[in-house]
């Protein structure tokens, strides 16, 4: 602290002084002792003595005073006055003048008490080392001026000079807490000067007394003239050096460091005011308040000022204020142990100094605001907001140094998770609730990764972990497992346990490609995992066939639109009971060039992201009115159903271009049905309403297709105008199952209260035929009894028919009359009533 080096300093300080009085005391001693043995002064003599007294009094009553800190040091032509005294006192005489006349003038100065102890001290110390020397160089005269007496004047006058200088430098190096020898170097050239012109003095005054011993008393003006050339001298050395501690004050705050600009501008306050202690205090709009303390060895303390501890003295304050005085930043505090003034000059020196601190501040607030802003963005740009992981970008960034680094060693590999069915929590929970999810699952891959490892969030609910410096390949899969085992625990969200499955792909880096190639791998293995069913899978060269596949088919997209490459198979849905068709799906195949028949599965998904979706979906809906024009015109008045993309049912359009494709085919609106995937529609439900309800209001058919493999159908029955129920195979195959058997009867009994076709898809065997028959469904799907077949061989086997009865596929599952059926459609006059609408 500041105040502990103050007393330690105030120690130093005393002993200095205690020294040198006691070396002044045993001058005195011996000088009083020498006289007590001699006669009396004669008159000549006296008058001397008296004159000389007087003149060293007054030329130290009119000292130059400098202050260090709160102390006033002073500088004088005395030692002038002391030369002559040498060569016309007895040395015992010359010592009691300077006691008696320093004294004298430190009475009159009416200075603090170590100030009037120290200067008689220190002058009677150097007098008596003067003589000393000129003693015992022999050198010391009779007594009275003559042209002999050149050299004990010049080696007097130089031992004085150097004895009074390094005594004086002392105690100030030691006030101050500076260096003796950068005390020493100070002003060298001023303090030389002032050495010569003493010493010019002294010789002209001993020669005029040579001449005319009367002239000792012209011995006082002629000193004393000097003093307004030596005044003016000092302080205008003094003012340049204050301008110019100002200047490399001013330059130190030149940097956008806040810190570094406060630490300088204690040390610089210090030293230019020449204060005990400093302190800045930084109050600033939208930032905490801050105090600086110190002096010119260092900073003390730096916090909040009303932690800051007390320190006693007196302050003298400056507001950290613009030149304009409009703009303020604090206050600058200059503290002395004691009462001190500033002179006018100082004054305008500290307004200054609080002027310029107070820039250097507001610029290196503003360049931190700046700076915290940057950081912010530059967070931002690296980084996820929901989870606080990095993100796509930084992993690029990170990913392709570490993969180019000489310095990584091991092997380098990348983990790609995805969560499974992540949506249904987004829609049955709410997106908050899976924004918890996604931080969640974020903190626990942090949590259990290697701190090497890096953790991402691709987007959605991808993320990535990028392993370093794996020992061996074989180790990314256990520590990718170690990573997913992770997740498998329960999770509690909003009071509700919640168990997230993944799918997870593991690749080890490649040889070329860079971390886009990397991250490819892991995509790769991460969609084999999920097809497969695996929790995680290895990246290997034989996974990326079908990949590369699907890439070649995706490029020649564009082509196989524009040609018209894609043609519709129709596969029949029957009545379980009559075993008559009474409609078909159209099923979209592509016959590639070089491939030939391609899987709906390997090129559906890329249409709907490649941007073609709407050429696709006009092609395949013209297509498919045309099949059913050309039914129609065959006696087999059949609607054809066409599954739509929930993309499309985004386009407001959508049911415009139904329309004209109705009226194009010529066709009425019942000849079409537009089938809805439940699980893909549902959250987007919002949007597309609008949609359904005017394709509803054109007469056209709404299928809701796989139903019961979603989580909120009731929710769906609520909010679609649908006309027909379309069971997912899955539960058709497994009805042996008490529990699925009961939801297959569930949704029948659902579509009979609320007058919907009902439709079992996957029907493979009679005994499946006859089960859902007698539990009430109208109708099914499925090879039992026809596969999917372009529209020619559907024609024949309609016309041929079955047992003789055309339009049929199947036997009668019983006499006619027997059962009462379902409608197919809802009656036209009174379609049914919105569930949303009930009650």
């Amino acid at each position: 602290m500041a105040g502990d080096g103050n007393n330690e300093t105030d120690r130093r300080l005393y002993a200095t002084v205690g020294l040198v009085v006691v070396g002044a005391v045993v001058v005195l001693g011996k000088a009083c002792v020498t006289l007590a043995g001699r006669p009396a002064v004669p008159g000549r003599l006296g008058l001397t003595i008296l004159a000389m007294a007087a003149t060293i009094c007054l030329a130290t009553r009119l000292m130059i005073f400098v202050r260090i800190r709160s102390e006033r040091l002073g500088f004088s032509t005395v030692n002038a006055a002391i030369l002559v005294g040498s060569m016309l006192l007895p040395w015992p005489w010359l010592v009691l003048c300077v006691a008696a006349g320093v004294t004298g003038a430190m009475i009159w100065l009416r200075v603090r008490r170590i100030q009037a102890i120290w200067n008689p001290a220190k002058d009677v110390v150097a007098v008596a080392t003067a003589v000393a020397v000129t003693g015992a160089l022999h050198l010391w005269g009779p007594y009275q001026p003559n042209l002999h007496a050149l050299g004990p004047i010049v080696a007097g006058a130089l031992t004085l000079a150097a004895v009074d200088d390094l005594l004086g430098n002392v105690v100030i190096a030691t006030a101050t807490r500076t260096s003796l020898r950068s005390r020493l170097a100070a002003n060298w050239d001023i303090r030389l000067g002032g050495v010569l012109a003493r010493l010019v003095l002294a010789i002209a005054a001993i020669y005029l007394i040579a001449l005319a011993p009367t002239l000792v008393l012209g011995i006082p003006p002629l000193i004393l003239g000097v003093y307004p050339l030596v005044a003016s001298r000092l302080r205008q050395r003094s003012e340049r050096e204050a301008w110019t501690l100002l200047a490399q004050s001013t330059d130190e705050f030149n940097t956008v460091d806040l810190a570094a600009v406060l630490a300088a501008a204690v040390r610089r306050a210090a030293t230019l005011f020449s204060a005990d202690d400093v302190e800045v205090e930084v109050r600033l709009p939208d930032r905490p308040a801050r105090l600086v303390r110190g002096d010119a060895t260092g900073i003390g303390y730096d916090g909040d000022p009303d932690g800051a501890p007390a320190v006693p003295g007196n302050v003298l304050a400056e507001a950290l204020a613009s030149h304009d005085g409009k703009a303020e930043a604090g206050q600058v505090r200059l503290r002395f142990r004691h009462k001190v003034a500033l002179n006018e000059r100082e004054k305008y020196v500290l307004r200054t100094f609080a002027a310029a601190l107070c820039t250097a501040i507001r610029n290196a607030a503003a360049f931190a605001e700046t700076r915290q802003l940057s950081d912010a963005h530059a967070h931002a740009a690296a980084h996820d907001v929901l989870t606080g992981l990095y993100n796509r970008r930084y992993l690029f960034e990170a990913g392709a140094r570490t993969l180019t680094q000489p310095g990584t060693t091991g092997v380098v590999g990348m983990l790609l998770i995805d969560l499974n069915q992540f949506k249904h929590i987004n829609d049955a929970l709410g997106h908050t609730s899976g924004d918890k999810v996604l931080r969640e699952v974020a903190l626990r891959l942090q949590v259990n990764a290697h701190p090497d490892d890096l953790v991402v969030r691709l987007g959605g609910d991808e993320f990535a972990v990028v392993f370093t410096g794996l020992a061996a390949p074989a180790l990314a899969v256990p520590r990718s497992r170690a990573l997913l085992s992770g997740l498998a625990s329960p999770m509690q969200i909003d009071g509700m346990h919640i168990v997230v499955q993944a799918s997870a792909g593991v690749a080890l880096a490649p040889g070329h490609g860079g971390m886009q190639e990397l991250l490819r791998r892991a995509d790769v293995a991460m969609y084999c995992a999920k097809r497969e069913g695996q929790g995680i899978a290895l990246y290997t060269e034989e996974l990326d066939t079908a990949d590369l596949e699907r890439l070649t088919l995706q490029a020649d997209l564009p082509r196989a639109v524009r040609e018209r490459q894609f043609s519709l198979e129709f596969q029949p849905v029957v009545d379980l009971g009559t075993g008559e068709v009474v409609s078909a799906e159209a099923l979209a195949r592509w016959h590639h060039p070089r491939q030939g028949a391609v899987s709906p599965a390997m090129f559906i998904g890329a249409v709907e992201r490649s941007g073609l979706l709407p050429a696709f979906s006009a092609a395949v809906l013209d297509e498919a009115l045309n099949a059913a024009a050309t039914l129609r015109m065959a006696g087999h008045p059949l609607p054809i159903a066409v599954n739509v993309s929930p993309r499309s049912l985004l386009d407001p359009t959508f049911p415009d271009q139904v329309e004209r494709a109705l009226e194009a085919a010529n066709v009425p609106p019942e000849a079409l049905i537009v089938e809805l995937t439940e699980t893909l529609t549902l959250s987007q439900m919002d949007v597309v309403e609008d949609v359904l309800d005017a394709l509803e209001n054109l007469g056209v058919r709404i299928a809701l297709d796989d139903f019961g493999t979603g989580y909120s159908s009731l929710t769906t029955l609520a909010r679609v105008p649908v006309h027909e129920l379309k069971i997912d195979r899955a539960f058709i195959t497994d009805m042996a199952n008490p529990t699925q058997a009961a939801v297959v009867r569930s949704t029948i009994d659902l579509g009979r209260s609320l007058s919907l076709m009902v439709v079992a898809e996957g029907v493979e065997s009679e005994e499946q035929r006859r089960v859902l028959w007698e539990m009430g469904c109208p109708a099914g799907q499925g090879h039992l009894f026809a596969r999917s077949m372009p529209l020619p061989r559907l024609l024949d086997t309609l016309a041929r028919g079955y047992a003789g009865r055309p339009g049929a596929l199947a036997p009668v599952l019983h006499d006619s009359g027997s059962v009462i059926r379902l409608p197919r459609r809802n009656p036209p006059a009174d379609p049914p009533q919105r569930r949303d609408e009930i009650g």
